[in-house]
């Protein structure tokens, strides 16, 4: 039995939104919290953006250049994350779950972008 793509679309707007919670709740005078957060806020936000767009591809080397794009970001938004726990802007115990929900969605990235590059 051929089993059915996982639709992705809630899962990374409901990472947006996260993203977007946390980065509300940065304190609003820290600059570095704040220029880390807008970088965290652009990447982590447009993972579902590219993956939408993955979803729309004409081609399959559109879809997999569209699936690049959606790791690149993925990984970007890891990094961010990383230096405003490393930096002590926010405690890796608030950001354990964001962190492991990214590192979840690099795993599947990485898995789709592999599968489909494999297919060519």
């Amino acid at each position: 039995m051929e089993q059915r793509p996982l639709d992705l679309k809630p899962r990374t707007k409901a990472f947006a939104l996260r993203v977007i919670r946390m980065y509300s709740k940065l304190t609003k005078n820290d600059t570095v919290a704040q220029v880390l957060g807008k970088q965290v806020l652009r990447s982590g936000t447009s993972v579902g953006a590219n993956y939408r767009e993955a979803a729309r591809a004409r081609s399959k080397s559109e879809f997999i250049s569209k699936i690049g794009d959606c790791l690149k970001e993925i990984e970007e938004t890891e990094y961010w994350l990383e230096l405003l726990v490393d930096s002590k802007r926010v405690s890796e115990i608030k950001m354990a779950e964001l962190l492991d929900e990214t590192h979840q969605l690099i795993a599947i990235f990485t898995t789709i972008d592999k599968r489909s590059k494999g297919d060519l």
